[in-house]
């Protein structure tokens, strides 16, 4: 790779999937202690009762793999991960009704005044 050249690396998920306990912590680069805090802060909510039992969804995976980041760029502890991934999560669903309000607003402003 020339010093000009960038890597780019990602991994797609689909929201309808599941993945285990396991899988989970290869796919965020953590281990099961972490995860596990992850849970009991609930930070995530896994389908099951019991760890062996534990699956975790395409959105899941993405809060895990946001938190793993968020804790090792900024120091955070498990309870300032969690606010910080609500906080997150809040953000986006606000922008996300701004826009539909913003896109009504303006078939509104379109429409021709009789």
């Amino acid at each position: 790779m020339t010093q000009s050249e960038t890597r780019l690396e990602g991994i797609l998920l689909d929201e309808g999937l599941t993945v285990t306990f396991s899988e989970l912590t290869q796919l965020c680069g953590s281990n099961t202690r972490m995860v596990s805090l992850m849970v009991t802060e609930g930070l995530l909510r896994p389908q099951g009762a019991l760890p062996e039992e534990w699956r975790f969804d395409g959105l899941e995976v993405r809060r895990a793999r946001r938190a793993v980041r968020l804790r090792r760029d900024l120091k955070l502890n498990i309870a300032g991960t969690a606010l910080a991934i609500d906080l997150l999560d809040e953000i986006e669903h606000l922008r996300e009704r701004l826009r539909v309000l913003e896109h009504q607003l303006g078939q509104r402003q379109a429409r021709p005044i009789r």
